[in-house]
């Protein structure tokens, strides 16, 4: 599988990433091929491992790991994309309570999300969802200024 994603090397570069189930084939170190098995090829049960085949522009580079270890991988690059996106990106920005948006971050040491935001005349009512998954609901006056720490783009 291909991931597709804009992956770049330390010079920005685009690499290639292909995800395999199986694994790559063990490399031979006397050749450029594949290693064969030790053992007839009817008896040969190739290990449950997930391939990463890396190509920048440099050369080739090929990892695997287990099923559990590309679970806490897959893990480990949620909770860095959830903390890149919800870092402050300068100065925070401040918006009317009546043009909070599903999605945006509260401003301060706690990460709030908008789940959404109704309007009932001159009060906005905001759901929020904390990073533990806790929902509230707080009313504020359309015109009250909120401090957003990141806020989503139009459409989104």
């Amino acid at each position: 599988m291909n991931s597709g994603t804009e992956i770049t090397d330390a010079d920005g570069h685009p690499v290639a990433v292909t995800i395999t189930a199986g694994g790559p084939a063990p490399r031979d170190p006397a050749g450029p091929g594949p290693a064969a098995p030790a053992a007839p090829a009817e008896d040969f049960v190739p290990l449950s491992r997930i391939g990463i085949r890396l190509t920048p522009p440099t050369g080739e580079l090929l990892w695997s790991c287990t099923p559990e270890a590309a679970r806490e991988l897959a893990a480990e690059l949620l909770r860095a994309a959830e903390e890149t996106e919800n870092a402050p990106e300068g100065h925070p920005v401040t918006v009317e309570a009546g043009r909070l948006r599903r999605g945006d971050v509260r401003d301060g040491n706690r990460a709030m999300t908008v789940e959404s935001a109704r309007t009932d005349g001159s009060t906005v009512h905001v759901t929020w969802k904390s990073g533990a998954g806790r929902t509230w609901t707080q009313a504020y006056a359309a015109d009250a200024a909120i401090a957003l720490k990141r806020r989503l783009p139009e459409g989104r």
